[in-house]
């Protein structure tokens, strides 16, 4: 008995292996939206046709065929009759004539015998059995058939009363051999129109593909210049808006560049009279403090300013990273820390040389501040440059690991300060990778410490 819980069981048996089907066609079908779109107008113009193909191929076949198989057998049947007609004219050399003149057919007459055995009829082949029913329907005589053995003719022969008639046919006679003409004019005006379809897309496709572009190179910090709206009317409404976004954003850091530039520029001006003042009040001990209070207020303030930067400025070149890693490590063994790096792919990548070697060098600080051992690990591929930061140091909790990029943002153990304590070291870094079109991530290290990663396209 059939019931609604047993329906309910053979639906969910039966998902998985249509979510199989699913994963496995998203995994071979092409991500790409010009592969897409050509798939969309080459696969339903296939099935179109080929269902049109075999509805009129089947009846065109079939009708032509029997046509063409009943007038020989009325042709054949037409003979037969004059054989049995005048059986006194044992010369059948003017009816082999009229066969072979008036109907292309070519006959003899052989002594009584028997029919050869039947040949394995082919399984695709139409011609046996509308012949051979046209055969059985008009001539009502045993009969033998061969469409095989010579591909140019049809061998056919009649059992009479006290003899056989053989009759050979040219297979055109019997069968719509022409038919390959209208598969050659289907298939080459398909090829016109995918043709067509290529050229179309591929025209529609290319400002999608600059707009992927200009908006990837704004991503990663570059300007470009030369990228304006062109396409259809979405596409172009679409790098319109993207135009407005990119204006709005630089604007707004052109603006805050400005804001603080000025205000920089003012305390600077307060921090020089604080400075001048103290060097005139000369080498007092009670002063010291004070001192140290005007430099820590430079440092932060040259901080901020370097935040606010963001180094947007400055133009994409190359550098090595052996040359930075060095470095680093110059500045580890001088700290009397353990200092290890590989590189894996290529040595020379395209960033912002600046703004990278700052974002390499607040991650390896931080590291050498609160660890005795770093490693790095860089892969540089086609595609992506990943660096990876592991430590020993006492690491970060899993729940504060986002909000340690945030700026001025504190923990009790300080793993996010800079060398002036005011909490941007993590922030300018991340704000740099991802000016750069990537990000910065952190997680647990093998080491037992912290593990930074810089991900950014190559």
């Amino acid at each position: 008995m059939v019931t609604i819980d047993s329906l309910r069981r053979e639906d969910r048996t039966s998902a998985p292996g249509w979510r199989s089907i699913v994963r496995w066609l998203r995994r071979r079908l092409p991500t790409g939206l010009y592969a897409r779109s050509l798939l969309i107008i080459i696969i339903p113009m296939v099935l179109l046709q080929s269902v049109v193909a075999a509805v009129f191929m089947e009846r065109h076949w079939q009708m032509v065929t029997e046509r063409l198989s009943l007038a020989v057998t009325r042709d054949i049947a037409a003979i037969i009759e004059i054989i049995e007609t005048y059986p006194q004219n044992s010369d059948y050399s003017e009816i082999i004539r009229i066969a072979r003149d008036q109907l292309s057919l070519q006959i003899s007459i052989e002594p009584d015998g028997d029919l050869p055995p039947p040949r394995v009829k082919p399984f695709f082949s139409i011609l046996d059995g509308i012949l051979s029913d046209e055969i059985t329907d008009e001539i009502h005589r045993p009969f033998w058939i061969d469409t095989v053995g010579n591909s140019n003719l049809v061998e056919i022969r009649i059992k009479l009363d006290n003899k056989i008639l053989r009759v050979l046919t040219k297979r055109s006679q019997t069968y719509a051999s022409n038919t390959h003409i209208f598969i050659v004019w289907m298939v080459g005006t398909s090829l016109v129109l995918i043709g067509i379809s290529i050229l179309f897309l591929r025209g529609q496709i290319r400002p999608i593909l600059t707009l992927a572009r200009a908006a990837e190179s704004f991503g990663k910090g570059q300007k470009p210049d030369n990228f304006y709206p062109r396409g259809a009317d979405e596409v172009r409404r679409a790098g319109l808006a993207f135009i407005l976004m990119r204006e709005r954003i630089e604007r707004q850091i052109e603006q805050r560049t400005a804001m603080l530039s000025g205000v920089s520029h003012d305390l600077r001006t307060i921090l020089t009279r604080f400075k001048l003042q103290l060097a005139l009040a000369g080498d007092n001990p009670d002063l010291h403090g004070l001192n140290d209070d005007v430099n820590d207020m430079q440092t932060m303030l040259e901080a901020y300013m370097a935040f606010a930067r963001g180094e947007v400025e400055e133009d994409v070149g190359e550098l090595r990273l052996s040359e930075i890693f060095a470095k680093l490590e110059s500045d580890f063994a001088l700290h009397g820390k353990k200092f290890s790096y590989s590189i894996e792919g290529d040595d020379d990548i395209s960033v912002r040389p600046n703004a990278f070697m700052r974002l390499v060098t607040n991650l390896a600080s931080n590291a050498r501040r609160y660890a005795d051992r770093l490693d790095i690990e860089a892969k540089h591929n086609a595609k992506w440059l990943t660096v990876i930061f592991d430590d020993d140091g006492p690491g970060i909790p899993e729940k504060n690991r986002e909000d340690v990029f945030k700026p001025f943002f504190r923990l009790d153990t300080a793993r996010n300060l800079d060398a002036s304590g005011t909490g941007l070291g993590l922030a300018i870094a991340r704000d740099i990778a991802r000016s750069h079109g990537g990000n910065v991530t952190l997680s647990d290290s093998p080491l037992g410490g912290l593990r930074a990663t810089i991900r950014i396209p190559a």
